[in-house]
């Protein structure tokens, strides 16, 4: 079992209560996944681009990447429906912790010029969305066999009602929010 999911627990729940008064150790809000998107927009006109970047998101996830496409046709960006434009993959249970820990010890303090990550990217359901911009600040990918930078969205999906408790939720996930 994963430290951070021990944590979540113990102290987690503990705090939670503590904060919010549940009455209840069922309404404490979990961490219920976590799902990396990777938008590709040049794989429309060269695949093997999308090849590397389904490669890049299995070995920062650790599991299988799933293609995206595209729902519909824009003629401006020459996109046809159904092509493939991106990858996404969805993390639960023990390996959503082991990314969570990895994210927030290894990955996000390797940022250049880090000061914390948004407080205010809630969508107002208890969801949280962060926003990278290079993937080699993951350990698992070697920056010299990196053909482009790209960037990917990361969006943490809680059982939390509010963003109050949702903050507090991945802030006690040791989460760097800015101050």
């Amino acid at each position: 079992m994963s430290r951070l999911k021990s944590l979540y627990n113990d102290e987690i729940v503990a705090a939670m209560i503590k904060k919010f008064g549940y009455k209840n150790v069922m309404e404490v809000p979990k961490l219920d996944k976590i799902v990396i998107n990777m938008g590709v927009g040049e794989a429309k006109d060269n695949a093997k681009v999308l090849e590397n970047a389904v490669k890049d998101m299995e070995a920062i996830a650790g599991q299988k990447a799933v293609l995206t496409k595209a729902k519909n046709s824009v003629a401006n960006f020459k996109i046809r429906e159904g092509m493939a434009i991106g990858c996404k993959t969805t993390l639960r249970g023990e390996k959503m912790y082991e990314f969570l820990d990895r994210l927030v010890n290894l990955a996000l303090p390797r940022v250049r010029d880090f000061r914390g990550v948004n407080p205010n990217a809630f969508d107002g359901r208890g969801n949280y969305a962060l926003g990278i911009k290079e993937q080699f600040i993951f350990p698992e990918i070697e920056f010299d066999k990196i053909d482009k930078t790209r960037g990917m969205d990361i969006i943490f999906v809680t059982t939390a009602n509010t963003d109050e408790e949702a903050r507090e939720l991945l802030r006690l996930f040791n989460m760097p929010f800015a101050k």
